[in-house]
């Protein structure tokens, strides 16, 4: 079990590093015309926002089991990263309809997983307990 999290939490990793990091570096204006043209408009701050909390996310599910400091951290960053995704469905299921809101949902399911999975089946150890 502790393979396949960990198989799941790097290619969630690198998801939310490419998105996150998009939704940084590209200009506001041009992040606002990307999408469907039914997408529901964002304040740009926020999504700079969601950058950010995404880019910590992903960070958060790999730092803390490969440097083994402090390891309960990533059912935290997973848990944030569902919470995202949960409102990104909801945005594309509004806007475009549930065909489009699978791959968001999915990704929430697997963030999930990955919550559930560290926190319950397969936790880290910590340097002192091991």
């Amino acid at each position: 079990m502790t393979y396949v999290l960990w198989i799941i939490q790097v290619l969630l990793a690198l998801l939310f590093l490419f998105s996150g990091g998009t939704k940084l570096v590209l200009p506001i204006e041009t992040l606002m015309s990307m999408g469907s043209p039914n997408a529901i408009a964002l304040p740009g701050l926020f999504v700079r926002f969601i950058g950010i909390c995404e880019v910590l996310g992903a960070l958060g599910l790999i730092l803390p089991g490969l440097l083994r400091i402090r390891p309960g951290l990533t059912p935290l960053a997973a848990v944030g990263l569902v919470i995202i995704m949960i409102g990104a469905t909801a945005l594309t299921f509004a806007a475009d309809g549930i065909a489009m809101a699978l791959p968001p949902l999915v990704v929430g399911l697997l963030s999930a997983f990955v919550a559930y999975g560290r926190w319950r089946l397969a936790p880290h150890r910590d340097r002192l307990s091991a």
